[in-house]
């Protein structure tokens, strides 16, 4: 991913997400729920489009409250294939709140949506596009790749002289207590 950070440091798009989010480990469930919407949205667009529309996605999810979001009907989903500033893909909106459940019954089943990723970690990305595939809906390998990498699970958000990249290994990504070469 050596290119993203040559056009994001800096950048009015891309620039605050590589320096504060990206590759940066993750816990709190709207935050882990909102970036995996997000990369489910991004399939087939650019990802500055979703950095730009972020803000309209938090309005229209509720600030991507699992609960509320897992409650949704078809009014809510009506109301989210008519609002311009999100992507009104029936099949993602469809996905969110179906994984919005998915993330609920984690609750249950591990303590949370980050004891369930901890809990299978380590896998290689292959492992975790199959473990997606079987949990979540719309997760297909470059979405899951990109959410896990967003999170910090799997390697790769950033050059090695990143100055991101420096501040993420003193946080000690999940990644990174296996080795990069686990992922080989």
């Amino acid at each position: 991913m050596a290119w993203y950070c040559d056009y994001a440091i800096g950048d009015p798009v891309h620039g605050d997400y590589h320096d504060r989010e990206y590759g940066f480990p993750e816990e709190d469930e709207a935050r882990l729920f909102e970036r995996l919407v997000l990369e489910i949205n991004q399939a087939g667009l650019n990802w500055g489009l979703i950095l730009k529309k972020r803000g309209r996605f938090q309005t229209a999810y509720d600030g991507f409250e699992v609960d509320r979001v897992a409650a949704y009907g078809e009014a809510e989903v009506a109301r989210l294939l008519a609002d311009p500033g999100i992507i009104r893909n029936r099949l993602k909106v469809a996905a969110a709140i179906h994984n919005a459940g998915v993330i609920q019954g984690f609750r249950e089943s591990h303590g949370g949506f980050a004891p369930w990723l901890a809990a299978h970690h380590p896998l290689t990305k292959p492992q975790w596009v199959k473990l997606f595939k079987k949990t979540f809906r719309f997760t297909g390998g470059e979405i899951t790749g990109e959410f896990l990498m967003s999170i910090g699970y799997l390697p790769g958000t950033h050059r090695a002289d990143c100055p991101a990249a420096k501040r993420i290994a003193m946080l000690d990504p999940p990644w990174m207590r296996v080795g990069e070469s686990f992922y080989a």
